[in-house]
């Protein structure tokens, strides 16, 4: 049985103060379990001081929201994948949507990116997903399988079942609209079935979470759908009391 992963992804809010004092709180009300993952994904300017707090509990794995495909150069602003795993990060996030619709990220792109961070021995979460026109004209699941492909491109097959994959619709990110369990079966059924083409028993290794306008009311039932591994979850875990409720489900 596949640990089921709760992941918070803080996206541009947190700075260093903010995420220390949310930490302290947090690892007080929150005692270490070895039935599910933890992660948190702050902002890169909070990446030590995360990592900082994190030092004791080796049960809660620490990641980087975006990497650059490059492990170094001269690329102003960006963060490689060796710097986050000198910050404490173990995981990268890669191809979330608001990468993909706000900063031209490509499926190409993410391919680079999972790559980059398998080097540096960062695992990736590969982010997947349609947009409202995409879902309204019945193509979720090319597209879908499309960006999975893509973004596993340039994966040993060996590496792949490290990985996991986030299936985050666009059209549920940050709306308050949150795609059925059914839905969410569907798709990571799909994404399933092409793992194991790829890397036969292995692919039950690989967690295939949801993200989409996730709360705490919502959690058990999205944790209940069939093939729903964990949850990326956004607005949600900014906020010490409902994070906690949400991991603790």
């Amino acid at each position: 049985m596949r640990k089921p992963v709760f992941a918070a992804n803080w996206k541009m809010h947190n700075g260093p103060q903010d995420t220390r004092a949310f930490l302290q709180r947090f690892l007080a009300a929150y005692a270490p379990r070895d039935d599910r993952t933890v992660i948190f994904f702050p902002t890169a300017v909070s990446l030590a001081v995360a990592g900082f707090a994190l030092r004791d509990r080796q049960d809660i794995p620490l990641g980087i929201q975006n990497i650059h495909w490059e492990d170094k150069g001269a690329f102003t602003g960006e963060n490689s994948a060796p710097m986050a795993r000198d910050c404490g990060a173990s995981i990268a996030l890669v191809g979330h949507s608001e990468r993909r619709q706000n900063f031209g990220e490509t499926d190409e792109m993410t391919a680079k990116k999972c790559a980059a961070a398998a080097r540096a021995g960062l695992a990736p979460i590969l982010c997947v997903g349609e947009r409202a026109e995409e879902r309204d004209r019945g193509t979720t699941l090319p597209v879908v399988l499309r960006q999975v492909k893509t973004g596993l491109g340039r994966l040993e097959k060996s590496q792949i079942p490290s990985i996991a994959i986030a299936y985050e619709p666009v059209w549920a990110i940050g709306t308050g609209k949150t795609a059925r369990p059914e839905d969410a079966t569907l798709v990571h059924a799909a994404i399933r079935r092409y793992l194991r083409e790829v890397i036969s028993a292995r692919a039950d290794d690989v967690p295939l979470i949801y993200g989409g306008s996730v709360t705490a009311d919502n959690t058990a039932e999205l944790l209940a759908a069939s093939e729903v591994d964990g949850l990326l979850v956004g607005g949600a875990s900014l906020d010490v009391d409902t994070w906690t409720r949400i991991v603790s489900t």
